[in-house]
């Protein structure tokens, strides 16, 4: 994993135009020439006739090297969040849209074009108009992910539909956590956990790209090295242009006495300034605030092969009607609808580990998709919690299986509810969104003993039980061969190693476990 990826991040909300974060983004868009872009909004009942609106728009940039005078800001990432629900909209229109379309800037995002479409939505509510119809020249990451599958398996693969937090784990071998996803975005104060949350969403889209940089630029073609031979180059070794004729001693200082970098801080304080000015007299025009320079060749050539741009139609412009024939149902009906299925997933009781149903009084649950980051959880605490059989298992297979292992089944999809007949007190459907609300949620409701005792004692990967006596260091090595690597740092510590007698695989005390076992007592508050 890259290094880079744990250095504390720079995070400014952006709420006001007066404030020095605004500043700070003016600045910060003069000197990038990549940023990536994603989007929060309250989510909203699928039955809702208007688009959701945008409550928080994150850009995430890298700066350009070659507008930096400090070396330590090469390559620095730094993540704003403009706050649409409190800056006035028509104050941040002609920006945004100005760097939408630069063509000096790469832009990057997942599955952008619905967030463009709520965005462009969410500032015509407000009276902005023109709205935003384009973003140019784009990439997008689900692209980049396949080029590299393709180039990996070294054959065209079908497109697959991969979540983000896959593609950060096989990428970057980085778990993206997602459970704030759902989280209401329209409230505030926003919680330091969303912030967080928001900004490492879209600083992720830049980490991806940069994988994918590093890879064509070894196998030599993006810089045009038809030999295939690989050709290392670098972003400030190419197009200096203006800044390399200056700083050469016998010309640039005949003619300019004052450095490059200034100049350029000089320039891009000015258009910032500029633009600040205009938004606090209350005028939108379209002064310029892009001072950046343009792309240099590395970027153009990936531009050019891999680049895209979202175009939004007039179809666009509206939510999709459901073409199904029929009358359709009153908005009191459907909200009845929900209330019945609301109550109809209020756990029934008794659950079939139940002595009098002739269970082992062990608790033991089947988590659907929806809920599988909870078995996970569930694990922790010493609870088997299974996952289903198949990776897209189809209703009755998921209630064949709770039915044949007589687990209890875990979901928030409530059309499950509709089998309740077939395996009767065997479904319960989660309310909570996050995964330490479901975990207390479930804990609660099935009036689960947890100890502190329990914690850890499950295998994370596969449910599985631990051996009983644990193995020492030599014991460790020989039963990792061929299978999982020891780090060495763990040669010179007297560790305890436990293994998974389903799955084999080998775990050890260390930081990251008292971490996890202090989350929990945490999160079950055990030490109350």
């Amino acid at each position: 994993m890259d290094s880079n990826y744990h250095k504390p991040l720079r995070i400014y909300l952006v709420s006001s135009t007066d404030l020095p974060e605004f500043t700070h983004l003016t600045r910060a868009l003069t000197r990038s020439n990549l940023i990536a872009l994603d989007a929060e909004w309250k989510p909203i009942r699928s039955h809702q006739p208007n688009f959701p609106t945008v409550s928080l728009l994150q850009l995430a940039c890298q700066l350009d090297p070659r507008l930096s005078s400090d070396s330590d800001e090469l390559n620095e990432t730094v993540v704003f969040l403009l706050d649409l629900s409190s800056i006035p909209l028509s104050s941040i229109l002609e920006l945004l849209k100005e760097v939408f379309v630069s063509p000096d800037v790469l832009k990057l995002g997942f599955k952008f074009k619905q967030d463009l479409i709520y965005l462009s939505s969410t500032f015509c509510s407000q009276g902005c108009e023109p709205r935003f119809d384009r973003v140019e020249p784009y990439l997008d990451i689900a692209s980049i992910y396949n080029y590299l599958q393709h180039k990996q398996h070294g054959r065209k693969l079908p497109r697959e539909t991969k979540s983000l937090a896959t593609i950060c784990k096989e990428v970057l071998g980085i778990s993206l956590s997602k459970e704030l996803q759902c989280s209401d975005w329209s409230r505030r104060p926003l919680t330091e956990e969303q912030k967080t949350y928001a900004a490492t969403d879209a600083h992720c889209l830049l980490e991806i790209f940069n994988s994918f940089r590093d890879k064509v630029s070894q196998e030599g073609f993006i810089t045009g090295n038809s030999s295939g031979n690989i050709v290392e180059l670098h972003s400030f070794d190419v197009d200096l242009g203006l800044k390399e004729i200056l700083e050469k001693p016998e010309v640039g200082n005949k003619i300019i006495r004052t450095r490059v970098c200034d100049a350029l801080d000089i320039v891009r304080a000015a258009a910032s300034s500029q633009y600040s000015q205009h938004v606090a007299e209350g005028v939108v025009s379209r002064i310029s605030c892009r001072t950046t320079m343009p792309m240099d060749e590395f970027f153009l050539k990936i531009v050019r092969k891999h680049g895209e741009k979202l175009v939004l139609r007039e179809s666009d412009r509206a939510p999709k009607t459901s073409k199904k024939k029929g009358k359709r149902r009153s908005s009191a009906v459907v909200i009845l609808k929900e209330k019945q299925v609301d109550n109809f997933g209020d756990w029934q009781g008794p659950p079939p580990w139940d002595s009098s149903l002739g269970g082992d009084g062990c608790p033991k649950f089947l988590c659907d998709v929806m809920v599988e980051g909870l078995a996970k959880h569930l694990r922790c605490v010493g609870i088997d919690a299974a996952i289903p059989n198949s990776k897209k298992p189809e209703s009755r297979e998921l209630i064949d299986q709770a039915s044949k292992e007589k687990r209890v089944l875990l979901t928030r999809d409530a059309k499950l509810l509709r089998h309740q007949y077939l395996i009767k007190n065997q479904i319960y459907r989660v309310k909570s969104l996050l995964k330490n609300e479901q975990l207390l949620e479930v804990i609660e409701t099935f009036q689960l003993k947890i100890s502190e005792d329990q914690l850890m004692s499950r295998c994370t990967k596969c449910n599985g039980r631990f051996i009983q006596k644990p193995l020492s260091m030599e014991e460790a090595v020989e039963a990792a061969k061929g299978f999982q690597r020891i780090p060495d740092c763990l040669f010179d510590k007297n560790l305890e190693f436990w293994q998974c007698i389903d799955c084999h695989q080998l775990y050890w005390e260390g930081t990251q476990y008292h971490n996890a076992v202090q989350k929990f007592i945490d999160v079950c508050k055990l030490s109350e």
